[in-house]
């Protein structure tokens, strides 16, 4: 078992940066399964810093000074974050609040038009058994509404570390965008002078995951206010909480679509019922989804991020499972820097045979 081991070290660790390598991604995945959520701020700097990188490179492209492109980019960050802070989500908060109360009314109603199954279907479904089936959802989304309450009395008490976030997100950007290259250098202060196999894998993710964020947030804006003005011109009730909810579907490929499709589709039907207004809606919400999938999609991307469908599905599971919302979020570029390290990993050295004694002798 020793001897199978040493010869796989040798194959494929005979380099000291492999070594590293791995011992920075066990350090890496130890700190997200443990401390994840505590870090979960100087991330989201990091990649809104990444992304605000982006905007300040545009400008000084096009001739204007470096510290006046950042300057620029970071008002820019400012402005969004605290209407989106200040304005939008405490609309989506209020509409939440809103339909959870409205859902034992919605379930009621939707017990009624189920209470035909029984006489339809008896050998599939009895009343005794519908009857159980709505009084456990109404009772669990009336424990839903009284949870969103209280959550609101008790984000009262958390509103001083709501506003120490809000003030230390954007300083930590800030920051992030004047000495960025002042930061990396430090970093590489930790590492070998000599590393070509970071500096390859630095160089790949550079330029796939910044495609990927600008690319994703540009996707999440587009598809968010579409979805809105559609929702907002046909008057569907809960319009900027259901046009979130489309944005931000599109943060988890295949999956996030599926899922958002129930809640704007029940909102609907609960609003109108059968009538032209419901299909109206069925109608856009698919053709919004179709342009985003085959138009958009395309577009912002192109080859930047080339994952295999199931890849993505296994890396939203794993980071999901081990970080939670955040693993959600970052589990493509993650993935990606994955792809990355085995793309640029050295070829391993292949078992040489020692001489035989026989072979020594021959002239």
């Amino acid at each position: 078992m020793l001897e199978i081991f040493n010869k796989w070290y040798r194959r494929y660790l005979f380099e000291e940066e492999s070594v590293l390598l791995l011992v920075l991604l066990f350090v890496s995945v130890l700190m997200l399964m443990t401390i994840g959520d505590i870090l979960a701020p100087l991330l989201a700097s990091i990649v809104l810093a990444y992304l605000m990188q982006g905007v300040a490179n545009q400008l000084t492209s096009h001739g204007v000074p470096q510290w006046l492109g950042v300057s620029l980019a970071f008002l820019i960050f400012v402005g969004a974050f605290f209407w989106i802070s200040l304005g939008l989500l405490p609309l989506v908060w209020r509409q939440f609040a809103s339909l959870a109360a409205e859902m034992p009314r919605m379930l009621e109603q939707g017990k009624q038009l189920l209470s035909v199954l029984p006489e339809q279907y008896p050998q599939i479904i009895s009343q005794q058994q519908l009857n159980q089936l709505v009084g456990a959802a109404q009772a669990e989304f009336a424990g839903l509404g009284q949870a969103v309450v209280t959550r609101s009395l008790a984000t009262i008490s958390s509103l001083f570390t709501v506003m120490v976030y809000m003030v230390l997100i954007p300083i930590m950007v800030f920051f992030f965008l004047k000495d960025r290259e002042l930061i990396l250098d430090w970093f590489g202060t930790f590492l070998p002078s000599e590393r070509p196999l970071l500096r390859r894998i630095w160089g790949e993710m550079n330029v796939q995951v910044a495609n990927y964020a600008r690319g994703k947030v540009l996707e999440i804006l587009i598809v968010g206010s579409v979805s809105y003005a559609a929702f907002a011109w046909m008057g569907l009730n809960y319009a900027a909480l259901l046009a979130l909810l489309v944005g931000l579907s599109v943060i988890i490929p295949y999956v996030g679509a599926a899922l958002v499709t129930l809640p704007v589709v029940a909102v609907g039907f609960f609003q109108w019922g059968f009538i032209s207004e419901f299909y109206y809606l069925v109608l856009v919400y698919f053709v919004i989804q179709g342009l985003d999938g085959n138009v958009l999609v395309p577009m912002l991307f192109s080859e930047a991020v080339n994952l295999h469908p199931i890849a993505i599905i296994m890396a939203i599971l794993f980071f999901g499972g081990i970080w939670g919302l955040w693993g959600v979020f970052f589990a493509i570029p993650l993935a990606t820097l994955i792809k990355a390290i085995i793309n640029a990993w050295p070829d391993p050295v292949p078992d040489v045979p020692e001489p035989t004694p026989e072979a020594e002798a021959l002239p």
